[in-house]
């Protein structure tokens, strides 16, 4: 049991940290030697930063990180005040919405990002990350429904 409870904390860690370098790394788009993040927008890649769609990108990475972030620290409560028996439904609940936040955002920017118009134009390791990010939190979040708390 011991075994399980530490791979599921190195996951949801794992996953905190990809959320976050995801989120804030400067790499969500490169254009030959400049990168792109959610948050330095100019029109000389595409999009400007009061597009409504990039908006709601970085919205919902940001509500993915802090979501994850939460749901480690009830974890963390939970397994020190939760009875004997116990599941941990209110973590899973708040993992696996932060694992649809990192999916829709990932898709919004997937659809809406500006045409690919040109061979030096490529999605960066920040994108790659927020898209391995989703499949992660959503493991983490549906093990937290099957995990049982045991003395």
């Amino acid at each position: 049991m011991l075994a399980i409870l530490l791979a599921t904390l190195f996951l949801h860690l794992a996953d905190l940290i990809i959320l976050f370098v995801s989120t804030c790394a400067n790499a969500w788009r490169k254009y030959g030697d400049a990168s792109y993040n959610l948050w330095n927008c100019k029109e000389s890649n595409g999009h400007s930063c009061s597009e409504d769609w990039l908006q709601a990108v970085q919205a919902l990475m940001v509500l993915a990180t802090l979501f994850s972030l939460i749901s480690f620290i009830i974890f963390l409560c939970q397994l020190f005040t939760l009875v004997k028996g116990g599941r941990f439904f209110f973590t899973a609940v708040f993992q696996v919405l932060a694992s649809l936040f990192v999916m829709s955002g990932a898709i919004i920017y997937t659809v809406m990002s500006p045409e690919m118009s040109s061979e030096m134009s490529t999605y960066g390791y920040a994108f790659v990350l927020a898209w391995l990010a989703f499949p992660l939190t959503l493991i983490s979040g549906l093990i937290y429904i099957v995990l049982r708390k045991k003395e």
